[in-house]
């Protein structure tokens, strides 16, 4: 099950499909509960990931900003970072 789910707005390159796809599928397992569906609530499971898709591509697109595109690879490392510090460096 997600334990959270990325921010996508504002990044260069912009969101990929995929990432468009991973993120909405972590946020209806999140709000259904469900790792996996079963096979009674696959065909309802499938359509809310591909409505959320399609809502969050047209979000992505109609949201605004002045503030310059955030680098993947230095979020990415102040993540890390953060992880380190919370949880300790293995």
């Amino acid at each position: 099950m997600c334990r959270n789910i990325k921010a996508l707005f504002n990044f260069d390159p912009p969101a990929t499909e995929e990432e468009i796809r991973g993120a909405s599928l972590q946020f209806v397992r999140k709000i259904s509960g469900f790792p996996k569906p079963s096979k009674a609530n696959e065909a309802a499971f499938s359509a809310a990931v591909e409505r959320v898709s399609a809502v969050t591509k047209d979000l992505l697109r109609s949201l605004a900003t002045n503030a310059e595109p955030r680098n993947r690879q230095v979020e990415a490392a102040r993540a890390r970072a953060r992880a380190a510090e919370r949880f300790g460096s293995s």
